[in-house]
């Protein structure tokens, strides 16, 4: 039977009143009580989803004929804010959902129907009729709903309705290739009656999305590759008897007629301020030319009840409620053109890389730009096998007052100064990164050389050297001092156009007692000569001194794989950490080209320093990323290809959802690493929350596709002059690493601490000349300490961190500790310290074309140990070894593939081993002699030694 409790009560009249009822049931039942239970900022009661808000054109068709050409019509153009939007709520998905469109135009004359100002709204929906006929429908309808609770029993009694709803809920692939109707008549001019139509020229592409917010993506990337135009029709009430003023579920078919277009250029509709402009824009089909009148009485309620709702809105967000008197600019106001004047100056880079290397002249300069050319073969060694050493480069620019950068000035008069220091022996030991909450279990971080008295003794400082001037030669940092000997930490010079040069030390690392190491990191006794410090200069320019800002240098171990990133780097951290504290903007989207492509050419290129990695990321491999076809299908925000992307992004680590299982990737050690593995998310690295979400905003198709083959500039003068700075600030960090800080090879875990900055990427200096004394043992409140080691900077103070000696770190991070799992998976370092390499001799028979296919292939795949020039058949015996040299592993860099056309890449980085060891045969290398039995001794001494041994009292709970 039935349900009477849910008919219209007598007293609810609908048809005399149905305009005073809907604006009770819309705004007082309805959108008052969603801002009473905390919707902030206030919405609209309909069409509450937003798509977009963009700025457009309105161009009348020129020379329409004189009944046409009336009210809007008979001006020429306008501008105009258009507003794409679903009759949903927010959380809503938009498949089928009802798209509306409201369009306002600027600079419309006249007195209009309600409000005020000089504009003039038009308000369209994706189907070409209305679901009730009238008014009295309307409200009864509404009831139904809002006041029963229940659509239904007015459906089944209104199967008209009910159809039209269902034939409403369609498939629409864009907001900009849609068509729109006003579903409403409207006067035009004194005699005659006309509805609207708004029909794109882009023809659809009509597949169904299951991403829930599909059409804001799709509109945001249209917009940002080109224009959309749209032809604005009217269509004649040619049929009186068929074409009904008051029954707007009838449609009208009389053909259309184009008397405008609305012309949308191209755009970033997430441009600062556009949408909260657009959603505090009120549309009203009643606030109009008196010669387009609105038609029928479900426009008379209209004009009531979306009066009401916009002053209710407005007053509740604080907003007037008038039309605006002076428009929103569009297109938007072109950037401030270059300021000439200088007010000061600032050195980049932010952070100088240098590199300690055994050669006593040989050196070379360290990336200037993301992706230098590769260094040509054999060129990181003299012609004894010796290492080279990487010099850091700054350069001076002059910036405006803004900060930006007006030129270089190397026509200014430049003193530079420098205080590098080594501080290590001095300092605490590494047991574990102290932020994170495993540092608990981990032995106490006590002094190295507790034993050692006069502490002085312990640190390498020489003071502060300066140099000015042109082609200046090396000022020498030689007259610090460790336990008395005199420690040579690197030098200073200048090129031919006063630029800064910083060489660190020899690489020439030794204990003042003749101990042996026996350790990955605190090494007693011992001292290395990497270093750190500030960068500093004074800058005299047309006589005048300028304020300038500093930099910091750090000298570092050797690169043994100069063409590697690894796949979250120093500079994807820092950028992180300057995105969450405020100094940088977290950007609307990700670029592909420079957000999202580097991931995963990194997970490729590591195929040439890890075994692992080349199964699954390299040439041919399982997840080859790279692969031409594949970068072009990835590079695109095709809806078909959306799942494809989701499943990609998802792959990677996700720290509080993926716990220890060492699946995820990037297959990277984690801050926490232990052997066996440790019950902890840090036993594994994930990526910085910046990447991850980047990621996920690619995978939803909301990024930047901005794919180029085009190879990236290759010196840093291709650059415009303003991005200088920030190019050299990335070149020398996205060469660092920041996977495991366990404790990592160029800098460690106090650098993601936001009080060690005074600006993104630039570490603070000290206040005050003296650092104190923080006790024994460092402990977690040291660290908060506003003048502790996590806030302003001293000489040493980066570096101290890190190991001592840093070759028996370097010489102790493996892969694939536990064979059981995977013999080369995870891994620690591999783009710094690579564990398995192309060998010379393989690549000789990759290239031959003499040689059989098979045999080819398999030299390919064919990886061997990096560490078997220095191995010996003990731990102890290995790092000391490698301390004294440094040179016998190989240096991975790049060769030409095979020249025949036989299935390899175009590109080889092969091993390239100092001549001594390549003028020994074949049969016998490596040098060490090791036998297969000291081999696998070696590596069961390995699952022991302290670098994978964090936790021997076990992880608290």
């Amino acid at each position: 039977m039935k349900d009477k409790s849910r008919d219209l009560p007598s007293c609810f009249d609908c048809a005399a009143e149905p305009g005073g009822r809907l604006e009770q049931m819309f705004v007082e039942i309805v959108q008052k009580r969603r801002i009473a239970l905390g919707q902030s900022p206030a919405m609209r009661p309909v069409f509450r989803k937003l798509h977009g808000v963009v700025g457009a054109r309105f161009v009348v068709k020129p020379g329409l004929p004189p009944d046409l050409a009336v009210g809007v019509f008979a001006g020429s153009a306008y501008d105009a804010w258009v507003r794409f939007s679903s009759d949903t709520a927010p959380t809503s998905s938009d498949l089928t959902s009802t798209i509306g469109v409201g369009i306002k135009l600027f600079g419309v004359p006249g007195r209009k129907l309600l409000g005020d100002g000089e504009t003039h709204d038009f308000l369209l929906q994706n189907h070409d009729v209305f679901f009730v006929d009238t008014a009295k429908d309307m409200c009864e309808f509404t009831y139904a709903g809002v006041v029963a609770g229940d659509y239904q029993p007015y459906l089944d009694a209104h199967p008209r309705t009910d159809q039209i709803l269902k034939d409403m809920a369609k498939v629409e692939g864009s907001v900009l290739t849609t068509n729109y109707w006003s579903a409403l008549p409207f006067r035009l001019g004194s005699s005659d009656y006309v509805k609207y139509l708004l029909r794109p020229t882009t023809l659809p592409a009509n597949v169904p999305d299951d991403d829930p917010d599909y059409l804001a993506t799709d509109l945001r990337t249209r917009l940002r590759d080109g224009g959309y135009t749209f032809e604005f029709c009217v269509q004649r009430r040619t049929d009186p008897a068929n074409m009904p003023l008051d029954a707007a579920t009838v449609p009208w078919n009389s053909e259309p007629i184009v008397v405008a277009t609305l012309e949308i250029p191209q755009q970033d509709i997430d441009a600062a301020g556009q949408s909260s402009y657009g959603e505090n824009l009120a549309f009203n089909i009643w606030h109009a030319l008196a010669e387009h009148e609105p038609v029928g009485s479900i426009a008379e309620v209209r004009r009531r009840v979306y009066a009401a709702s916009a002053t209710t809105r407005h007053t509740a967000n604080g907003v007037a409620d008038e039309e605006p008197r002076v428009k929103r600019p569009f297109p938007p106001a072109a950037p401030a053109p270059a300021d000439s004047c200088i007010v000061g100056a600032v050195i980049h880079p932010a952070i100088g890389v240098a590199r300690v290397g055994n050669s006593p002249d040989k050196w070379f300069y360290g990336p200037e730009v993301p992706d230098p050319p590769a260094p040509e073969p054999g060129s990181r060694r003299d012609d004894q096998g010796r290492l080279a050493r990487q010099a850091a480069r700054f350069r001076v620019y002059g910036v405006d007052a803004t900060g930006k950068i007006v030129r270089e000035l190397t026509d200014a008069q430049v003193k530079w100064t420098v205080h590098l220091a080594n501080k290590k022996a001095a300092w605490y030991e590494f047991q574990l990164a102290l932020d994170i909450p495993e540092a608990a279990s981990a032995p106490p971080t006590l002094l190295r050389n507790a034993g050692v008295g006069d502490r002085k003794q312990l640190v390498i400082d020489p003071g502060p050297r300066s140099v000015s001037g042109v082609d200046r030669p090396g000022v020498a940092f030689d007259t610090g001092t460790f336990m008395g000997a005199r420690v040579y930490l690197g030098e200073l010079r200048t090129d031919d156009k006063g630029r800064l040069v910083v060489l660190g030390g020899r690489g020439h690392s030794a204990s003042f007692d003749g101990s042996r190491a026996v350790t990955f990191g605190n090494n007693d006794g011992w001292h290395d000569d990497t270093a750190d410090g500030p960068v500093t200069a004074e800058v005299e320019l047309d006589g005048r001194a300028l304020a300038v800002k500093p930099a910091w240098v750090i000298v570092a171990p050797p690169d043994y794989a100069p063409m590697r990133k690894s796949v979250r780097t120093m500079w994807d951290l820092m950028r992180d950490l300057a995105i969450q504290n405020g100094m940088l903007p977290r950007p609307a989207r990700p670029s592909f080209n420079h957000d999202i492509r580097p991931i995963f050419e990194r997970l490729s290129g590591l195929q040439w320093v890890n075994a692992g990695f080349a199964a699954a990321f390299g040439y041919k491999g399982q997840f080859d990323l790279t692969e031409p076809t594949t970068l072009r299908r990835l590079a695109v925000a095709d809806p078909a290809q959306r799942e494809a992307r989701h499943v990609l992004a998802n792959q990677f680590r996700v720290l509080d959802r993926d716990a220890w299982a060492a699946q995820p990737w990037p297959w990277l050690y984690g801050d926490a690493m232990n052997v066996p593995p440790a019950e902890t998310p840090r036993q594994n690295a994930a990526l910085t929350d910046t990447q991850l979400a980047m990621l996920q905003q690619w995978a939803a198709g909301d990024f930047d596709e901005d794919y180029d083959t085009a190879p990236p500039p290759a010196r840093l003068e291709d650059y415009p002059v303003a991005r200088q700075g920030d190019a050299l600030d990335r070149a020398a960090l996205d060469h660092c690493l920041a996977d495991a800080f366990h404790p990592g090879c160029e800098m460690t875990w106090p650098v993601r601490h936001a009080s060690m900055y005074m600006s993104a990427f630039r570490f603070k200096h000290a206040a005050h000349k003296v650092e104190p004394s923080y006790g024994a043992s460092l402990i977690g409140d040291t660290l908060t300490l506003p003048d502790g080691p996590l806030a302003g900077q001293f000489p040493g103070g980066i570096t101290r961190w890190m190991a001592v000696p840093w070759q028996t770190d370097t010489a102790s991070c493996r892969s694939g500790y536990l064979k059981s799992y995977d013999p080369y998976l995870p891994t620690f370092w591999p783009a710094r310290v690579p564990n398995q390499v192309l060998t010379r001799d393989n690549y000789d028979i990759v290239v031959d074309p003499s040689k059989p296919l098979a045999e080819r292939l398999a030299a390919f795949a064919n990886r061997a140990s990096w560490t078997r020039t220095f191995d010996r058949s003990s731990y102890t015996d290995t790092i000391n070894n490698f301390i004294g040299h440094i040179e016998s592993p190989g240096i991975v860099e790049p060769r030409p593939g095979p020249s025949d056309g036989a299935p390899f890449p175009a590109v080889i980085e092969v091993e390239d081993l100092p001549p001594p060891l390549l003028a020994v045969p074949q049969s016998k290398r490596p040098t060490a002699g090791a036998t297969p039995q000291e081999v696998e001794a070696l590596e069961q001494e390995l699952l022991a030694i302290e670098k994978v041994h964090r936790f021997p009292t076990g992880l608290r709970r």
